[in-house]
């Protein structure tokens, strides 16, 4: 039998070859998903134009419909970047606290922060009002972002679990209510920053949690206690 030939570091041509290939597909696909966040967040979902993704990463449409179906697809692929992206950074900072209390503190203190991702707010808000002008679209929609809001209330169990808690709401809810909160008062911040600042949204974020998680501070703590 013929022996395939091998490389040095081990790899048959034909399998360095098709690595080539998959990193030159995820390299092109980053550069795709950069384009489209920075257009999106410009121009918005619907005034948003393919050539204008395509061109603003170095590529021809041609090349984005390699890529990705449509614009809908972009954009939720997009979206479930950022999602994932901010779970991985809140689970890592979660997990490496010791005790349910430290591991608490971490999620509220990262939950109070997080209406400063404005881009990442103001896609989400552009993927629901999306959802909601195009009917045929909205049930579809609906799923994947059901599917992102798991992911948070898969956490909010976990820390709940190691507390010995329960909520008086769903996690799922709470999950929904933690992350409408936190977008209303971003879109309120940058309209008008002088009646609602950013230290505004922390502390009320913060306090919103304190009563989903029924988190009890003195007095002279309040709300800063874990900020």
């Amino acid at each position: 039998m013929k022996q395939v030939t091998k490389n040095r570091i081990g790899m048959a041509p034909g399998a360095r070859v098709r690595t080539r290939q998959a990193e030159r597909t995820e390299a092109t696909r980053r550069k795709l998903l950069a384009a489209a966040d920075r257009i999106f967040a410009r121009d918005g979902f619907e005034a948003a134009r393919l050539e204008d993704i395509a061109a603003g990463a170095g590529y021809t449409r041609g090349a984005f419909y390699a890529h990705f179906g449509g614009k809908e697809e972009i954009f939720f692929a997009l979206l479930e970047q950022g999602v994932r992206q901010r779970i991985d950074s809140v689970t890592a900072a979660v997990r490496k606290q010791k005790s349910p209390q430290q591991k608490l503190a971490a999620l509220r203190k990262y939950y109070a922060e997080i209406a400063k991702d404005r881009r990442l707010v103001l896609n989400s808000l552009e993927f629901k009002l999306f959802a909601l002008r195009h009917p045929e679209a909205h049930a579809r929609l609906r799923v994947r972002h059901r599917r992102l809001r798991a992911t948070w209330a898969e956490l909010i169990a976990e820390l709940l679990k190691a507390l010995g808690h329960t909520l008086p709401i769903s996690n799922a809810a709470a999950s929904a209510a933690c992350s409408s909160l936190a977008q209303g008062l971003l879109l309120e911040q940058l309209v008008d920053p002088k009646s609602l600042s950013e230290k505004d949204v922390r502390h009320i974020l913060g306090l919103f949690f304190d009563s989903i998680f029924r988190v009890k501070c003195n007095k002279s703590a309040r709300a800063e206690k874990y900020l």
